[in-house]
């Protein structure tokens, strides 16, 4: 996670993998790309090929997304807000219910509710898709994908609402193929 775009009532740990909502103002310098108003934050680097990755999160509701780099960062409204422009890509993750949203457009998702609060991202770049699986012990659930024809590199980017919810970045470990 990029220390540069998080905002103040967020505090990054674990080597930067994981984000909490303090609602206490951290003393994080002034920067360009610090997110103002809302509870956002971006990971470093921009994706233009196929990636896959996890995320595990606690607490009432994180949105977790992609966003091109130039989402606006200062201020209230929709075009501050992951999900609700036409620069970013999210799902927002309920304890009992998931809700994709692109250009502030909501798709409710029909999928029963579980314990399990891991979601796997899989963005294909150059095809054009985005996909959110719920993650369990030994299964993947498709939760939904977007399609659309990406311009310029996404970067992850989170918002965790309510205090003391938070999120983290997973490590992947790789299937060895086996015959």
């Amino acid at each position: 996670l990029d220390p540069n775009t998080v905002n103040r009532r967020l505090s990054l740990s674990e080597e930067n993998r994981k984000v909490t909502d303090r609602r206490e103002k951290q003393p994080y310098p002034d920067h360009t790309e610090r997110f103002e108003d809302w509870g956002q934050v971006l990971c470093r680097e921009g994706l233009t090929g196929r990636c896959y990755w996890e995320v595990e999160w606690s607490g009432r509701r994180v949105d977790i997304g992609m966003t091109y780099k130039g989402i606006n960062r200062r201020g209230w409204g929709n075009d501050f807000c992951l999900g609700y422009n036409d620069k970013s890509w999210t799902l927002f993750c309920y304890d009992n219910s998931y809700i994709a949203c692109h250009n502030n457009n909501p798709i409710t998702i029909d999928v029963r509710p579980s314990s399990f609060y891991r979601v796997g991202v899989y963005l294909d770049w150059p095809a054009g898709t985005l996909s959110f699986y719920r993650v369990s012990s030994d299964t993947l659930t498709h939760l939904y994908t977007f399609t659309s024809t990406f311009t310029e590199p996404l970067y992850p980017g989170f918002r965790v609402w309510y205090e003391d919810s938070s999120l983290s970045l997973c490590q992947v470990v790789p299937m060895s193929n086996t015959t």
